[in-house]
C-alpha cells in the first residue's frame, strides 16, 4: 500500500474529525441557550481541572480529594440535566465515525505506542480487494469453474503434453485447491503461473 493513498486516507480522517468537533459545538451552543446551567457546570469543571493540576504539583492530596469530589457532582448534575431533557448522557461528546480511535485512524496502547486501528486498517483492506479484481469470488470461484471449455484432445504436437487441456486444467485446479486448503501450513510450496497474457 503506498503511502500516497494512506496519506489521502489520514485527511480524510482529520476533515472528518475537525466536522465531528465543529458539531459539537454548534450543539453545545444551541442546548446551552436552552440550559444554561450546562454552561456554567462545564466552564466550572474546566476551573477545577486546572485546580487539580496546581494541586498535584503542588503535592497537595487533601484539596485534591476534595477537587475530585467536587467534579463527581458537578458531573452528576450534568447527566441530570441530560436526562431531564431526554438527552442521552455522551449528547455533548463529538461524534466520530469510530469512536475507538477518534477518527484519528490511530490507538495508543498501555505502553504509549500507536497503532494502527482497526477502521483504518479495514479501509487499506477494502482498498486492497477492490484493486485485486477479487470482488467477483461469488460467481468466479472453484465451484462455477468450467473445465468443459478446455479441449478434451490429446495433441503431443500441438500442446507439447501427452494429456488433454481438460485434464490439465483439473490438475491444476486440483494443486490450487489444496494450496488454498493448506496456505497455512508452511510446508506448502507456493504457486508460480508462467504464460503469455490470455493463455488458458
Amino acid at each position: 500500500m503506498s503511502n500516497e493513498i494512506l496519506n489521502s486516507l489520514l485527511q480524510d480522517y482529520s476533515q472528518k474529525k475537525i466536522k465531528a468537533e465543529i458539531d459539537l459545538e454548534i450543539k453545545k451552543e444551541n442546548l446551552y441557550k436552552k440550559y444554561p446551567r450546562l454552561q456554567e457546570i462545564e466552564n466550572e469543571l474546566n476551573n477545577f481541572a486546572i485546580s487539580t493540576a496546581k494541586n498535584i504539583l503542588n503535592n497537595n492530596p487533601s484539596s485534591i480529594e476534595l477537587l475530585n469530589k467536587k467534579i463527581e457532582l458537578l458531573k452528576y448534575e450534568k447527566i441530570c440535566i441530560l436526562q431531564n431533557a431526554h438527552l442521552d448522557i455522551n449528547y455533548l461528546k463529538p461524534s466520530y465515525e469510530c469512536p475507538i480511535c477518534s477518527d484519528t485512524g490511530y490507538i495508543r496502547k498501555n505502553n504509549y505506542k500507536t497503532e494502527m486501528c482497526t477502521c483504518l486498517k479495514q479501509k487499506l483492506l477494502d482498498i486492497s480487494f477492490n484493486k485485486s479484481n477479487m470482488s467477483n469470488l461469488d460467481k468466479e470461484n472453484f465451484e462455477t469453474f468450467n473445465e468443459n471449455i478446455f479441449s478434451d484432445e490429446v495433441d503431443i504436437s500441438k500442446y507439447n503434453f501427452n494429456i488433454s487441456p481438460r485434464n490439465n486444467i483439473k490438475n491444476i485446479k486440483q494443486k490450487c485447491i489444496y494450496f488454498v486448503n493448506n496456505f497455512d501450513n508452511p510446508d506448502t510450496k507456493n504457486l508460480l503461473f508462467t504464460g503469455n497474457t490470455g493463455l488458458r
